[in-house]
């Protein structure tokens, strides 16, 4: 995978430290801003990336890249994803993949007439803890309760207080609780459990964006509680509850460290599989095998959760109107 990275924000900070990591990555080529050039030249110098640019349509045209990695604010992903396909080029789209269910079918159908590989960069569903939950499930059906909670004091939550308003925080740029940190749990539900008969999200409002908010999904069998949260402390815990035994997931359900399995009149099973220790690498070596090896397959296997998860966030934008 000749890859080319449009941004240089912190997930491009976080990508780059792992890249190392990735099996058959060439770094070609970063493209930024004017203002931010200075981080992405630095960026360039320190992980061996070949060219810099402040225009990302050169870099779209440039022929050693074959795909773009998209890790700009989330407003900008449709445009900047949609543009990349135009110029012939893979897409690795940073979550939320972008605002609503009509943008991610235009954007596959597109990649499907040119015969390109688009994906969304969404960490969790590529670890190996996600993998084994996945196999525990049926152990501790009938499933009947679950509990998702990405709690994650922003460090941007302060200034957002004092009238400075980055773009996280953002509704114009869609920011927010649920399209910054709710997106993983509704991954997460959406891969294990598929799409919910009824959604409603109850958010907190701040200066006109949902700070914190729980979605609500309800299955005709079960029922699901996804909590985020930009404004308030706590280790969070998730749980997916069963008549069988239970399965606790301790910390971030964006990076899914450990979890534990307890049956009922069992001793508890803790297991932490996950391959490496940054939770980005797993994911970026599956999408350069499914893009060196054309593997469409693949590709729409993980595109069909990605529209599942549209599916879920578009129904709760809607539902906050």
């Amino acid at each position: 995978m000749k890859l080319g990275i449009i941004g240089s924000g912190m997930i491009v900070h976080d990508f780059l430290k792992t890249a190392d990591k990735i099996n058959n990555l060439e770094l070609v080529a970063i493209s930024s801003t004017v203002r931010s050039k200075d981080i992405a030249q630095e960026l360039a110098k320190q992980y061996g990336i070949k060219k810099t640019y402040t225009d990302n349509k050169k870099l779209m045209e440039d022929p050693d890249v074959d795909t773009v990695y998209v890790a700009v604010p989330n407003f900008l992903h449709y445009n900047i994803a949609k543009e990349t396909l135009e110029h012939g080029k893979n897409v690795i789209c940073e979550k939320p993949f972008v605002e609503s269910t009509a943008q991610a079918k235009e954007l596959k159908q597109l990649a499907d007439e040119k015969d390109l590989i688009i994906l969304e960069a969404i960490t969790n569903l590529y670890l190996e803890n996600f993998k084994q939950i996945q196999k525990e499930l049926k152990n501790i059906a009938p499933i009947h309760i679950i509990n998702m909670n990405y709690t994650q004091y922003s460090s941007r939550y302060d200034a957002f207080l004092e009238g400075k308003i980055a773009p996280v925080f953002d509704p114009k740029k869609d920011g927010g609780a649920l399209m910054d940190l709710n997106i993983y749990n509704i991954h997460l539900v959406a891969a294990l459990f598929g799409l919910p008969d009824k959604v409603q999200y109850y958010a907190n409002i701040q200066k006109g964006v949902d700070t914190s908010g729980i979605l609500h999904l309800s299955y005709p069998d079960k029922q699901a509680s996804l909590t985020a949260s930009k404004d308030s402390y706590v280790t969070p815990r998730s749980f997916i509850e069963g008549e069988k035994g239970s399965i606790y997931i301790d910390g971030s359900t964006g990076e899914l460290n450990n979890f534990t399995v307890q049956m009922r009149g069992k001793e508890s099973k803790r297991y932490n599989l996950n391959k490496y220790d940054h939770r980005m690498t797993s994911e970026f070596n599956v999408f350069s095998e499914i893009i060196d090896n054309y593997d469409t397959v693949k590709a729409d296997e993980a595109f069909v959760n990605t529209l599942e998860s549209m599916q879920i966030l578009t129904a709760a934008r809607n539902s906050e109107e």
